[in-house]
């Protein structure tokens, strides 16, 4: 566990949405989130602490870093870019 989880959780147990929306951004989750806050605490503080756990899962699997955020608590590995074959100086081109 990372200081920056450990800082997301005490932000969850203050004010549950702040957390979701650092995790999640403005989107349902968010809306959820505030929506079960409203509904009470607890439901909210649940919510909250259930993707900063499933963020931690992401972490773990995939790599800091390494994962994107999908919806729904949902989190998959980020695509990574390389160049095309044959690009750059590097490229074993003869003619």
């Amino acid at each position: 566990m990372k200081s920056s989880d450990i800082l997301l959780i005490v932000i969850a147990v203050l004010f549950p949405p702040v957390s979701t929306f650092f995790i999640c951004g403005c989107g349902i989750d968010l809306v959820i989130g505030i929506l079960l806050s409203i509904l009470g605490y607890i439901p909210g503080l649940i919510h909250s602490l259930w993707l900063i756990f499933r963020k931690m899962e992401a972490e773990e699997r995939f790599g800091q870093d390494a994962f994107v955020y999908i919806g729904y608590g949902n989190f998959e590995q980020a695509v990574q870019s390389s160049p095309p074959p044959g690009y750059g100086a590097t490229a074993n081109n003869q003619v």
